[in-house]
């Protein structure tokens, strides 16, 4: 899986942290978007939209982790692009029906919201999780043909 990472200055922190820990667990992040120091101040849709545009041109099998303050700004912003499905996460059992049910390719966390340990067993649920398809392939082609705006 080719994943990509980004963030605003509020997710910062997390990013960094969760870039160790997922190539230390053998995931290849393949692009990262967003500030690179402490006190760059960056506007989350900007990020959104940079990492976003990655993951859809790596193609299937590609997800990226957006993370902010909140992780509602990122997921409004990625959102609104074809394509994309984002979910805003703060516990592991919506992460991983965000995967199998809804087909999320982006998942946004909150720095401000999670701590970092909770923060990692969520991406790692994520991460893990498969699309079951099914009855799950209708609706999320529904979502697809509603595209962004």
């Amino acid at each position: 899986m080719k994943l990509h990472l980004g963030s605003d200055h509020g997710g910062l922190a997390l990013r960094a942290l969760l870039a160790e820990v997922l190539s230390a667990a053998g995931h290849e992040i393949v692009g990262v978007a967003g500030p690179t120091e402490a006190g760059v101040s960056v506007d989350y849709p900007d990020v959104a939209v940079e990492l976003c545009a990655r993951v859809l041109a790596d193609g299937p099998g590609s997800c990226g982790i957006l993370i902010c303050g909140t992780g509602q700004g990122m997921a409004m912003s990625a959102n609104k692009i074809a394509g994309i499905r984002a979910a805003v996460v703060s516990d592991c059992f919506s992460a991983r029906m965000a995967r199998e049910h809804n087909d999320a390719n982006i998942l946004c966390l909150g720095q401000r919201v999670l701590g970092d340990e909770l923060a990692k067993l969520i991406v790692e649920t994520f991460l893990a999780a498969e699309f079951e398809g099914g009855r799950h392939a209708r609706r999320v082609a529904k979502l697809d043909a509603a595209g962004g705006s």
